[in-house]
């Protein structure tokens, strides 16, 4: 079996790690594709993934986004026409799942927000088979043409799954000299080039200013874009860290003792790893998010004053594991 994965953000390198092991020790093909976008391409080569970069991010305006993808579509069609692939896989790409069906290839798309709309209106069309979530109600998805059988849902969260063999790099933190006794938080901005996420967000500058200047913390800011980096640095805030490079976010996460994030896939790995989480998110919660407040795994945080910064029984969360393989088999049912 031929099978081509494309990866076009940082997150999805985690997604499909363990996917891409289970393939090849079944004897399958296996070809993947990238984009340059934030801290992509570095972590797949942190997590020796070979992978041919086609096309970058569109940035901020519409027009910048259109002109990418448009041009995107061009160099995977010429790509991927002469490879004779067997089945298509993808997180969110709705230029691999427009690309495969003018191919003539089934394709599988996955996703865990669904008011990504015009991603999805995209992506799912094109698409064989849509995987998400149970906690997603399916009538949010109708809309996108996103109906069984061609939706299915998995339980949990997909962070269960890509993480199941996971164990922290103790060694993560020595590169930052953190004092023990002060508490150690996570922080990430929010995705500030996304389409979703228009609205303006206060809560998580205000975060950060706190925190900086909190003597009894130390904060790592993991940016997503160069713009984010350098108005990190801009503050010099005594209580910030501000990684050069990419890192080992999971093994951070798990040696943390708070994470507070306005994106989606850090609050999930946090709740994944059992480490307590605030979400800034400014936008819409998705039906991921929605069942993990009513579970108590996710906080929103409304002001930063009411962060409960303590140390943490680094034990004491609980921790859920799922097989991957039973998203890896959800995924090529398209191929049925």
């Amino acid at each position: 079996m031929r099978v081509w994965i494309d990866i076009t953000a940082p997150a999805h390198v985690l997604v499909f790690r363990p996917l891409i092991a289970l393939l090849r020790e079944r004897g399958a093909e296996v070809e993947v594709t990238s984009r340059d976008y934030a801290q992509t391409v570095q972590l797949l080569e942190l997590h020796g993934i070979e992978a041919d970069v086609l096309g970058r991010h569109g940035g901020r305006s519409r027009l910048g986004k259109a002109r990418s993808l448009a041009s995107r579509l061009h160099a995977l069609r010429r790509w991927a026409r002469v490879k004779s692939f067997d089945v298509a896989l993808a997180h969110g790409s709705h230029e691999l799942t427009l690309t495969a069906r003018r191919l003539g290839i089934p394709s599988a798309t996955t996703f865990d927000y669904e008011f990504a709309w015009l991603q999805h209106q995209l992506g799912c069309r094109a698409a064989t088979r849509v995987v998400v979530p149970e906690s997603i109600p399916p009538d949010r998805l109708s809309g996108y043409g996103a109906r069984p059988p061609k939706l299915v849902q998995y339980p949990g969260l997909k962070e269960e799954y890509y993480l199941a063999d996971f164990d922290p790099d103790p060694s993560v933190l020595d590169p930052f000299r953190i004092d023990p006794e002060r508490v150690l938080v996570v922080l990430r901005p929010p995705p500030d080039v996304s389409l979703y996420h228009r609205h303006s967000n206060p809560l998580f500058p205000q975060t950060v200013d706190f925190l900086g200047r909190h003597e009894g913390v130390r904060a790592i800011v993991l940016p997503r874009t160069e713009e984010q980096r350098e108005f990190v640095r801009g503050l010099a805030l005594p209580s910030l860290i501000l990684p050069e490079r990419a890192v080992d976010a999971q093994s951070l996460i798990a040696a943390s003792d708070l994470v507070v994030s306005a994106g989606g896939t850090m609050n999930r790995e946090a709740a994944a790893l059992g480490v307590p989480v605030y979400t800034t998110y400014g936008g819409r919660l998705g039906g991921v998010d929605e069942e993990l407040i009513r579970q108590g795994r996710l906080k929103p945080l409304t002001d930063p004053r009411a962060l409960d910064l303590r140390k943490r029984e680094k034990d004491g969360g609980e921790r859920v594991r799922r097989d991957p393989a039973t998203m890896l088999e959800l995924l090529l049912s398209a191929r049925r």
